[in-house]
């Protein structure tokens, strides 16, 4: 109780200081900022979906819920922003970068779950319904900072200036980004999938130049969202820009790369090649130079 309680009052501390900075130019809807709905969005599916996930004690459709409040969102906010004028080319852009993303990582996530069976980050949490809600609530969190470049950009009330070279730059790097992820994810699946591969780890392909590239992807493609906000935000509205470096801090220091490596080094840590692989390969940015 007291766990769910800190992350609860946390999560919603760092949601109001994040839509009062950056809601100001914001469509107002009965009274209420389009980017405060879309934060109520985000929390609100997630609570909804964790009370029949707690009953039955699954996570199987945690990351197919994620991804339809990204899909969810993205709608809102452009219908939001369109009560004002309607969307830019930028909007639209942005938009479907999202949808384009969310479809193909959570139907990803979704399937992969539904192939092991469960989700080992969620044994201890699932067995109860409070600690249960912690992951829920912070998946909503996780929703409304990586895509909230894109709220603010669709929720604005002003006129958009037009497309120019910070936008072509953004498109490109969310290109390299989303490539890196697909392509990574499907070497993995095509490792794993092979019987002569169990209980070892992959070190081939991207993976032999970085122990994380679906990670270095995801956060390369956030970095190019954010971009699109170059030439259409102003004053505290660049606050938006916590997206990518929220991401990479979770990423590298808290979800992410922690729990894998820990997991790792439980399954691999006595391999004399598991350890030259650690040292030899870089966690995140690749160095493009093998060794032996």
């Amino acid at each position: 109780m007291r766990l769910t309680t800190i992350v609860v009052i946390s999560v919603f501390l760092i949601l109001f200081l994040v839509v009062s900075a950056v809601d100001n130019n914001s469509v107002v809807l009965n009274g209420y900022s389009a980017i405060l709905c879309s934060a109520a969005i985000c929390i609100g599916m997630q609570w909804i979906a964790w009370i029949p996930a707690s009953i039955a004690k699954t996570e199987r459709f945690y990351d197919l819920v994620g991804g339809s409040t990204y899909l969810i969102v993205v709608g809102f906010s452009l219908w939001a922003g369109s009560q004002s004028e309607s969307p830019s080319l930028r909007e639209l852009i942005v938009s479907l970068l999202v949808v384009i993303w969310s479809l193909r990582l959570s139907s990803f996530l979704y399937f992969r779950i539904h192939r092991t069976g469960k989700d080992g980050r969620f044994d201890q949490l699932k067995t109860s319904p409070i600690r249960f809600l912690v992951p829920w609530t912070i998946q909503g969190l996780w929703v409304f900072l990586t895509m909230v470049v894109v709220i603010v950009i669709n929720s604005q009330a002003d006129s958009a200036p037009a497309l120019g070279i910070w936008d072509a730059a953004g498109l490109s790097i969310w290109i390299t980004g989303f490539s890196i992820e697909v392509i990574a994810d499907n070497q993995k699946t095509a490792f794993n999938s092979d019987s002569r591969n169990q209980g070892k780890w992959i070190d081939s392909g991207l993976w032999s130049y970085s122990r994380h590239p679906n990670y270095l992807g995801e956060i390369l493609l956030w970095t190019g969202i954010a971009i699109f906000g170059v030439s259409c935000f102003t004053g505290l509205e660049r606050v938006a820009w916590i997206s990518p470096l929220f991401i990479y801090l979770l990423l590298t220091k808290v979800s992410g790369i922690p729990i894998l490596d820990r997991r790792g080094l439980e399954k691999w840590g006595d391999d004399v090649e598991y350890q030259k692989y650690r040292e030899n390969t870089p966690a995140l940015f690749p160095r493009f130079n093998r060794k032996s």
